[in-house]
């Protein structure tokens, strides 16, 4: 497949670009700086993300685009994924290209979490979060009013362990899925990026 990947030198990104390169995909990765990211089996493309004209050409082609965008700031307020997401899908509406996958973060919802989560932790983490997750939940937002053929990923804390085995749900949470290595969130949208059965829908995946 021929993919554009938006984040790629963010945690995440660097192993959707490991795992993807090594699967023999085409990647195409929209960075600020050239110089974060130099494999050369990996077309780099230089340009300001939230600028839809700029990345135009980027996604123009590609199979599937994929966005591991996110804030690096900690609990502050952001609107890193709102105004990504924006641009990426001007841009995908005015080339034609019709296949996107965003990660957003689990503890949005509360869907077929146990009373413990339901009740006192996923309520804590909304607050502690409450400023990324505000962000996260404007962009869902905004895939969903889009004409694309979309899925949202959902993972909960993000780990640097290994690949390994994980669980997923589609329309629903994972229940007790409190983990997920970023490794594995990173084959999960790979995976998910030809689903045709994850098309307009949320995916959540957990440990």
């Amino acid at each position: 497949m021929k993919i554009t990947l938006f984040g790629a030198t963010g945690a995440t990104g660097k192993h959707v670009v490991d795992q993807a390169c090594a699967a023999g995909h085409q990647v195409t990765a929209v960075v600020r700086d050239a110089s974060k990211l130099t494999r050369g089996d990996v077309t780099v493309v230089e340009a300001d993300t939230m600028d839809p004209a700029a990345i135009e050409p980027a996604v123009a082609g590609a199979d599937g685009v994929i966005s591991a965008l996110g804030s690096r700031n900690g609990r502050a307020p952001t609107t890193v994924c709102t105004d990504g997401a924006a641009s990426i899908l001007r841009a995908m509406a005015a080339v034609g290209t019709r296949r996107l996958v965003v990660v957003s973060a689990s503890g949005l919802a509360k869907d077929n979490d146990g009373p413990l989560t339901r009740v006192l932790v996923k309520p804590l983490v909304q607050r502690m979060l409450r400023n990324p997750f505000a962000d996260m939940t404007r962009m869902e937002e905004l895939v969903r009013e889009s004409e694309l053929d979309w899925t949202i990923v959902r993972p909960p804390m993000l780990t640097e362990g290994p690949r390994g085995p994980y669980r997923t749900a589609v329309d629903t949470g994972v229940r007790g899925g409190m983990r997920i290595s970023r490794a594995n969130l990173a084959h999960a949208l790979l995976r998910a990026l030809p689903d045709e059965d994850t098309y307009g829908k949320v995916l959540t995946v957990a440990r």
